[in-house]
């Protein structure tokens, strides 16, 4: 006669089942103090209760049929906790007349097959993942709720990227001005595409120079500041007082301050790390005076 499994423990097994299944639905814990999660939960602690109780009919019933020598190995075997027997049950090995009684008449080789139960722990294992593959395929084809939709989980995090970006850059520890922006080398392949995007139509490409003056010579219209790159950065933030077509991406709002450091960065990179576009080369004329950076 087999022992059964505690009360306490067919509990604890229901409301982690229905915890798991209303997380899958809600996705979040807000369901723990719905009336829905609590009247589950009761009824399935009820159900827990009756259960045991019809359990206990049946062993009564059982062990009433048993020989007093059988009656006393059972209820000795009951005395050990449940978690002491899991433990044993997991690492038994059959004597000889146990492995005698289970063997299975057929073989190859020499090889004899035992018709040993499987534990208890991978049953329920497999039994729990039968039910979740199939609550998982009624989620993702019949689309209720938010569990295993591909397209609402990647909007949901779509939207919670946006959000973190957002209040990132509203952070003022985070916000780059003027007075913190540094030139960085990992700056210059994001600065080049926001300078196509928004540079190439005046200065052409590679800021040869066209409508707009040559960025690669070391002649300059405007020099607000000491330092080529934080002069770029002004220009490219406040525009050009002598040249209203150049506009102020940053006050107008059209470049981020991660932005112009960025762009500033690819202008700084065809100035001083690369060969100036001469006139003989395609280069615009030089336009201002020359510079003397700090």
């Amino acid at each position: 006669m087999k022992q059964r499994t505690p009360l306490i423990i067919n509990i604890l097994v229901v409301l982690s089942l229905l915890f798991m299944l209303f997380y899958m639905i809600i996705q979040n814990l807000s369901f723990l103090l719905s009336p829905y999660f609590i009247g589950t939960a009761v009824f399935g602690i009820l159900m827990a209760l009756i259960s045991h109780s019809i359990g206990n009919k049946m062993e009564n019933e059982r062990l009433s049929r048993l020989s007093d020598a059988e009656k006393q190995a059972y209820l000795t075997e009951k005395k050990i906790p449940y978690f002491v027997r899991m433990y044993r049950s997991a690492f038994k090995q059959q004597s000889a007349a146990e492995e005698k009684d289970i063997l299975i008449d057929h073989g190859f080789d020499g090889i004899m097959e035992l018709d040993n139960q499987l534990p208890k722990w991978w049953l329920g294992l497999f039994w729990i993942g039968v039910v979740y593959c199939v609550v998982y395929i009624i989620f993702y084809f019949g689309g209720v709720g938010d569990f295993a939709n591909a397209d609402k989980e990647y909007e949901q995090e779509y939207k919670h990227q946006l959000a973190s970006i957002a209040a990132y850059e509203a952070d003022p520890k985070n916000i780059i001005t003027i007075d913190n922006a540094t030139y960085s080398q990992d700056n210059i392949s994001a600065g080049e595409e926001l300078f196509k995007a928004n540079c190439v139509s005046c200065h052409l490409e590679g800021g040869k120079g066209g409508i707009g003056p040559n960025l690669t010579d070391n002649y300059w219209i405007n020099q607000p500041e000491k330092t080529l790159f934080k002069n770029i950065f002004n220009v490219v933030e406040n525009g050009s007082p002598n040249n209203p077509s150049m506009q102020a991406f940053g006050k107008n709002g059209v470049l981020t301050g991660k932005d112009i450091q960025n762009v500033a960065a690819y202008v700084y990179h065809i100035n001083q790390e690369q060969p100036p576009v001469t006139q003989d080369k395609g280069g615009a004329a030089p336009q201002g005076k020359e510079a003397h950076w700090q």
